[in-house]
C-alpha cells in the first residue's frame, strides 16, 4: 500500500486533535455544551480553518458518537477476550461488566451516546454511528446465545408476539449469529433492556444509595438475567426440557 502523503498525515493529525478537545469540551460541560466555536478557540483555530475538518456540527457529533461507540466496544470487547482470567464468570457477564465499568469511567460520552438526544442533531442513516453500535450489538448477541442452535433458538420460551411484530422482528438485521428467530430476538431485546438501564440508573446517580455495592449487586443480577434466559431455551428441542 501506497503510504500517507505528509498531507494526508497533517489532515489526520489535525483530524484526531479536533476530536480530542471536543471530547474534552463534553468531558467538562456535557454534550450539550458542544460547539464548534468553543473546540477552535480551544485549539487556537479559527471556525473557518476547523470546517475544513468537519464541515458542520453535525459532522463533528457523528465523529464522536462513533469515536464513543468504538470505544465502548473495545472495552467489552477486551473484557470478554480477559474472560479466561475469570473462569467462574460467563462471559455475557464479563461483556456487562466490561460495558459498565466504560459507562461508569466517561459517564459524559456514555451520555452522549444515550442521555438526552442533542437538539437538531439526527445520526446519518445507516451511517457510522449506526455501523459503531452494531459492532457492540454482535458481541452481546455473541456470547448470550454462543452454542444454541438456530432450531433451540426458534423453540425458545419469550412473550407471546404478535403476527405484526413477529413479521418485524423476522426482518431486522443481526450482526452476531446471523439471524435470529423472533423469539430469540424478544430475549436479546428484553436482555440488553435489563442490563442497559441498570448501567443508566448508575451512571446518572440513581444507585448512590447502595453505598458502594453497586458491583455485587449488578453481577448477581446479570447472572440472573442469563440464568432466566438459558431456561428458556430448550436443551432438546424434541422434548422441549429446558437446559
Amino acid at each position: 500500500m501506497t503510504p500517507p502523503s505528509l498531507r494526508e498525515r497533517r489532515r489526520t493529525a489535525a483530524t484526531q486533535e479536533i476530536l480530542d478537545a471536543a471530547e474534552r469540551q463534553i468531558t467538562e460541560h456535557g454534550p450539550v455544551a458542544l460547539s464548534l466555536r468553543a473546540v477552535a478557540r480551544d485549539l487556537q483555530m479559527t471556525v473557518q480553518a476547523l470546517y475544513h475538518y468537519f464541515p458542520s456540527r453535525d459532522a463533528l457529533v457523528t465523529a464522536l458518537v462513533t469515536k464513543a461507540y468504538d470505544d465502548l466496544a473495545d472495552a467489552v470487547q477486551a473484557a470478554v477476550d480477559g474472560a479466561a482470567d475469570e473462569a467462574n464468570l460467563p462471559r455475557l457477564v464479563v461483556a456487562a461488566e466490561g460495558y459498565r465499568g466504560w459507562a461508569i469511567a466517561h459517564p459524559e460520552r456514555f451520555q452522549l451516546l444515550y442521555g438526552t438526544p442533542l437538539r437538531d442533531y439526527a445520526a446519518p442513516a445507516e451511517g457510522p454511528t449506526t455501523r459503531a453500535s452494531r459492532r457492540m450489538s454482535a458481541i452481546f448477541e455473541r456470547e448470550l446465545f454462543a452454542g444454541f442452535s438456530t432450531a433451540q433458538l426458534v423453540a425458545a420460551e419469550g412473550p407471546v408476539l404478535s403476527s405484526s411484530l413477529r413479521a418485524y422482528l423476522e426482518q431486522l438485521p443481526h450482526f452476531g449469529m446471523g439471524r435470529l428467530p423472533p423469539p430469540a430476538t424478544a430475549l436479546f431485546l428484553s436482555a440488553w433492556g435489563h442490563l442497559h438501564g441498570l448501567v443508566t440508573l448508575e451512571v446518572f446517580g440513581h444507585t448512590a444509595f447502595l453505598d458502594g455495592h453497586q458491583d455485587e449487586l449488578f453481577r448477581r443480577a446479570i447472572r440472573n438475567l442469563l440464568e432466566d434466559i438459558h431456561r428458556r431455551i430448550p436443551a432438546d428441542v424434541t422434548s422441549g426440557r429446558g437446559r
